[in-house]
């Protein structure tokens, strides 16, 4: 199982910046410890980070095929990217949203997501241990998405 972490803009600060919101974890400390919860359950990650919307998009593109599913926390563009949401709708990839902070306990603005709308699930308010989360129900999800796939080709092959 492959799985995309997809980190969009400023997350990259991480233990830096808004400790009072975002903690002081590291965006290393929480993806060293995706690795380790993922090596105990046979799951391959890839991380990716950036601060700019295009690459997003594109990294996101570039999933299909090659991943079974993505974790994203698209930051700031969760409240304006259309891009971001298009791209995973496109890809139509079991995918995770994460957030750090709970965005219904902040500022209007940020309280509405426009790319929860293509995710499979929404994760908020958890602090960094909502990236295990994502990663505890998103490999349930591609599992269960397995197991149908299979189960489907079982019954076209006994009525071949």
């Amino acid at each position: 199982m492959k799985i995309a972490v997809i980190q969009g803009p400023n997350i990259n600060m991480l233990g830096v910046r808004e400790q009072h919101i975002y903690g002081p974890m590291t965006l290393d400390q929480i993806h060293q410890g995706m690795k380790d919860q993922a090596s105990q359950n046979g799951i391959e990650l890839e991380f990716f980070q950036s601060n700019l919307e295009g690459e997003i998009v594109d990294k996101i593109q570039e999933c299909l095929g090659e991943f079974d599913g993505i974790i994203i926390n698209p930051a700031a563009y969760t409240h304006t990217s259309i891009a971001i949401r298009d791209a995973l709708s496109a890809v139509n990839l079991p995918t995770v949203e994460v957030h750090i902070s709970n965005i219904y306990k902040r500022e209007e603005f940020r309280q509405k997501s426009i790319t929860a709308a293509s995710s499979t699930g929404v994760i908020a308010g958890f602090g960094p241990f909502g990236y295990h989360l994502a990663l505890i129900s998103l490999g349930q999800i591609i599992s269960e998405v397995k197991a149908m796939e299979k189960a489907r080709a079982e019954q076209v092959a006994a009525k071949a």
